[in-house]
């Protein structure tokens, strides 16, 4: 299964929020609220985009990054991905990211950064 975005992220009322701006714009969406699992949910959506929230339950972002950029698959491994993180680190969550939204965010910097990913 192809989807444009994946979403990753453990707080229900972001993730609704994203779905319904996206899904406006007509983004194919799919989300997993937790850190376990998540590289097989990648393997198993192929997204196009991976929205990755930084602090996430049982495995944190940068772990779940660091092993998609390790992945054996090039194209998985090559897969972008937008960072968001509530805290102020957005240097450590920019290191292997494609880029970093600062939560919390306006609906059109996503909207924004997402049609430039996906262009």
């Amino acid at each position: 299964m192809v989807l444009d975005i994946l979403m990753i992220e453990d707080e229900p009322n972001i993730a609704e929020a994203v779905r319904f701006i996206l899904d406006r714009d007509g983004w194919r969406l799919a989300l997993h609220a937790d850190g376990r699992g998540a590289i097989e949910a990648i393997r198993d959506c192929r997204p196009r985009l991976l929205i990755l929230d930084l602090m996430l339950p049982n495995r944190s972002g940068a772990e779940i990054l660091a092993d998609l950029r390790a992945d054996s698959d090039p194209a998985l491994a090559a897969t972008p991905v937008l960072m968001l993180t509530a805290r102020g680190d957005t240097v450590s969550a920019a290191a292997q990211s494609d880029a970093v939204l600062p939560k919390p965010f306006a609906n059109d910097e996503l909207r924004a950064m997402v049609r430039r990913m996906l262009a």
